[in-house]
């Protein structure tokens, strides 16, 4: 049995307790796109809405997929995506189901930046602008599986900081999401190298 360190237990506690991550995750066991994550702001988002007693959903503007398939051609992510729609229709928000292998195309014609290629979904997970956002889950036969490559502190210290292995956003892109999080939720911060 792997021991898993009080946060991790308290991030399961938190996700797997949230009616809309556990229908997310339900659907998910059913939906065939390959390597297939539920990741980032609902994630880390409703971690938050529990530490400062928030509603369910506060914030939460959509729910983010990850999937990696090497068929890089639009047409095939354009075809999961109206999968999608079908199968995550229940969701309360928009689910964005997009495809990592893809991502490397698109990105330096629609944000002028580079963007790495990627070799699976979890890799799109590391490209986030903060530790903070760089977490996904996907469901197992015994609960769900974790990847959170920095951890999950700055989650629950509500820190914000940038993501020490991408380069690529500019600052500015940065702030706007970070001045997001901390109207929303008071209590995050940057973290104090960061503050200036």
């Amino acid at each position: 049995m792997i021991e898993r360190t009080p946060r991790e237990a308290e991030f399961r506690r938190v996700v797997e307790n949230d009616p809309a991550i556990a229908a997310l995750l339900a659907a998910m066991r059913t939906f065939e796109a390959p390597d297939l994550w539920l990741v980032s702001g609902v994630l880390f988002q409703s971690v938050w809405n529990v530490l400062e007693g928030k509603p369910r959903g506060h914030g939460i503007l959509d729910y983010d997929l990850f999937y990696f398939d090497p068929d890089t051609s639009e047409e095939a992510e354009d075809r999961w995506i109206q999968r999608a729609a079908q199968h995550f229709a229940f969701a309360d928000r928009e689910v964005q189901l997009r495809n990592q292998a893809r991502v490397h195309l698109w990105y330096p014609k629609k944000f002028d930046l580079p963007y790495p290629q990627l070799h699976c979904s979890c890799d799109g997970i590391k490209q986030f602008l903060m530790p903070a956002c760089m977490v996904g889950i996907r469901p197992r036969c015994t609960g769900i599986e974790v990847f959170a490559p920095l951890g999950l502190d700055d989650i629950f210290d509500r820190v914000i900081r940038p993501n020490p292995f991408w380069q690529g956003p500019p600052r500015s892109q940065y702030l706007v999401k970070a001045k997001r999080y901390m109207q929303d939720w008071p209590s995050v911060r940057f973290a104090p190298e960061d503050a200036a």
